[in-house]
């Protein structure tokens, strides 16, 4: 079932809102999102917008350059992933599903998450 969330950065240059289903939630084993603790949560683009901030945002892409990851210039918080891959196209990967409100959202609740 797709949900309404909207998350952004530390600094709040950037926001964005995304319709998200949460059994899709998942870990990936790639080094970046190992080392950062991101977790993934694949959404077609077409659920995904940015509110604000376009001009904030730097893309840093590695290896085979499959994953653009995004993050903000001025505050360095991490941005939704955008990947193309032929198995199912272009896919925006709000990856850094931490970065959504946690007031808003009950999952993201807790001490860990202030």
């Amino acid at each position: 079932m797709l949900e309404q969330r909207e998350g952004g950065c530390h600094c709040g240059r950037v926001r964005f809102q995304a319709r998200v289903d949460l059994d899709l939630l998942s870990q990936c084993n790639c080094s970046i999102c190992t080392k950062k603790g991101i977790l993934h949560l694949p959404i077609a683009v077409d659920d995904f917008e940015l509110l604000r901030g376009k001009n904030a945002l730097t893309v840093y892409t590695f290896e085979t350059g499959v994953v653009q990851h995004a993050f903000c210039s001025h505050c360095g918080i991490l941005y939704p992933a955008f990947a193309t891959r032929p198995d199912h196209g272009k896919r925006a990967l709000p990856r850094r599903h931490r970065r959504a409100e946690p007031k808003a959202d009950p999952l993201l609740r807790g001490p860990a998450l202030g």
